[in-house]
Order: C-alpha cells, then sequence, then structure tokens
C-alpha cells in the first residue's frame, strides 16, 4: 500500500538523518490514519517555511515531490550551499500526504478520486480539502451539493485533516513566512487571492517570487508555467489554503499546479516524475531564497 509506504520511508528518514529530520503527527484523519509531518532543520530559528501535498488524492505527482524534497534536502545539505542556508536559518515543515484517505483510496478503488473519505448525506463520501477552509466558505468556486467533487463540506474545517493544520498553522503563524501547497495539473505558480479578483497588499514582491520561480522551473528542462494570482490565472475558488494562509499572517503563500497541462493529466507517466520534481526543487529553493533576501 503506497501510503503505508510513504509512511515507512519518512520513519526511515527520521532514522537516518535525526540531526536534520524530526517526525510527528500533527492528528488523525477521518478514517483515523495519522497526519504525518517532517520537520527539516538544523536548529531552532524563528522564520520556517510550511509545504503540503496531497490535499486532492488523485494528484500522484505532489507527495512524490514532497518526498523528493525531503530526500534532496538531506543528501545535499553538505554539498550544495544553498540548500545548507536553508536548513540552517530556516525550519521546513513537510507534508507528503494531506488526505491519507483519499490518497488511499485513489489506489486502490478510484484513481481518480479528489476529496476526502467522510460519510455525507445523500450516500456521497468526501469534501474537497481545497474549499473546506475558513475564507469565504462556499462561495464562488465551491459546491453545496455533496456528491459534487468541489463539495465545501457542512462547515468550514469540517474535516479533520484540515482542522489539524489549520491548528498548527495557526498556532505558528507568527513564524511561518511562507506557505506552498502542490496540486497538478496545470504547470502554474499561483498566490492569493483565489476568491476574489484583486492585488494582494504585497503583490510586488510575491509577484516577484513567482516569477523568478517559473524561470528558474524554465531553466532545467525548457517546461514553461504561467504565474500570477489563482482567481485570475486559475479560477475562482473558495475556501483555499492559500487565502487561509495570506489571511491568517503568512505573509507568502503560493499554490503549485505540477506537470502537465492535460496530455497526462492526473496519469502522469513515472518516466516525468523525476524532471518535474527537478524543476520544482528549482523554484522552491529560489522563491526561498529570493523571499529570504528580499522581502523579510
Amino acid at each position: 500500500m503506497q501510503q503505508l509506504l510513504i509512511e515507512e520511508w519518512m520513519h526511515y528518514m527520521n532514522r537516518t538523518y535525526p540531526n536534520l529530520v524530526q517526525m510527528f503527527s500533527i492528528g488523525t484523519s477521518y478514517e483515523g490514519r495519522p497526519l504525518y509531518v517532517l520537520k527539516l532543520g538544523k536548529k531552532a530559528h524563528k522564520r520556517e517555511i510550511w509545504m503540503d501535498c496531497g490535499i486532492h488524492a488523485r494528484e500522484w505527482i505532489g507527495p512524490a515531490f514532497c518526498q523528493w524534497f525531503v530526500k534532496e534536502a538531506v543528501n545535499t545539505y553538505k554539498t550544495d550551499p544553498v540548500m545548507k542556508k536553508i536548513l540552517d536559518v530556516l525550519y521546513i515543515y513537510v507534508m507528503p500526504v494531506f488526505n491519507p484517505d483519499g490518497y488511499r483510496y485513489s489506489w486502490t478503488h478510484d484513481r481518480f478520486w479528489r476529496k476526502t473519505r467522510s460519510k455525507m448525506r445523500f450516500n456521497c463520501y468526501g469534501v474537497d480539502a481545497n474549499r473546506n477552509w475558513k475564507i469565504s466558505f462556499c462561495e464562488e468556486g465551491a459546491s453545496l451539493n455533496p456528491c459534487d467533487s468541489t463539495y465545501c463540506g457542512p462547515y468550514a474545517e469540517s474535516e479533520p485533516e484540515v482542522k489539524a493544520v489549520t491548528q498548527f498553522l495557526y498556532k505558528r503563524r507568527k513564524h511561518i513566512k511562507i506557505y506552498m501547497t502542490f496540486h497538478a495539473y496545470a504547470q502554474m505558480v499561483l498566490y492569493p487571492y483565489s476568491y476574489q479578483y484583486g492585488a494582494i497588499p504585497n503583490y510586488k514582491c510575491v509577484e516577484s517570487a513567482a516569477q523568478k520561480a517559473v524561470q528558474a522551473i524554465n531553466s532545467a528542462y525548457g517546461v514553461r508555467y504561467r504565474h500570477g494570482p489563482a482567481s485570475s490565472t486559475l479560477y475562482l475558488s473558495s475556501g483555499s489554503s492559500i487565502d487561509w494562509a495570506y489571511n491568517n499572517g503568512i505573509p507568502y503563500a503560493f499554490a503549485f499546479e505540477l506537470r502537465d497541462t492535460g496530455y497526462y493529466g492526473f496519469l502522469l507517466p513515472e518516466g516525468l516524475i523525476r524532471p518535474t520534481c527537478v524543476e520544482t526543487m528549482l523554484a522552491v529553493k529560489n522563491i526561498t531564497m529570493h523571499l529570504l533576501r528580499k522581502c523579510r
């Protein structure tokens, strides 16, 4: 089972790199699975980063990237001066599988399952975990129908997975400076707002960071990403994680839509996993360093 393999891998990383990796759980899913997070970093500092993958179950490239990021971070710590600086001055929280129930279901029953697995009305299951955050809840771009793939849930933070993450982020909001979430597919780097048109107050800095991120992605294999506010670059959606993070004091919130643009869609071939992770790693490092230097 892929979910169990990822958990075993997280335990392995924790055991193998005890000076750089700490593993802990922030709660349990609807079906009782631990919500594991890896904390990367050399020592305590004020500034922190949060990264999550797998909010939507079928977007398998997300969890793959989160694992890739952790592996590369610890393996290159002694040889890559950029990664060494990042891990020396920051803590990075990485949640490889935000939605473990849905992720497991996408492996065992329905490859295209998107939502969580909580029991709803009309014999329907699950909530779109990226419509369930307490920000402009269940307005534009979200559905009130429990059977729809974008169902917002009976109330904000109804899903234990969302509730656990929001509680953790809220407690750490004075320290966490960058929030990044990884989705697929569309090849975009997005930032708030999702729920409305209009520029965020620190638009100039965030736009510059996003622009440099897509340039970094392009430098690896020539793949083109778009960037901009989520509402106008992708579509309007309420109750999203980046809007919640930004609204709760995390100044730099980004949503990555990884490869591709629809030819393979959610069924990204195995041969494209590595190049997708390589180029995304460049973007994440670039965003981190850009914001450390220029946008404190």
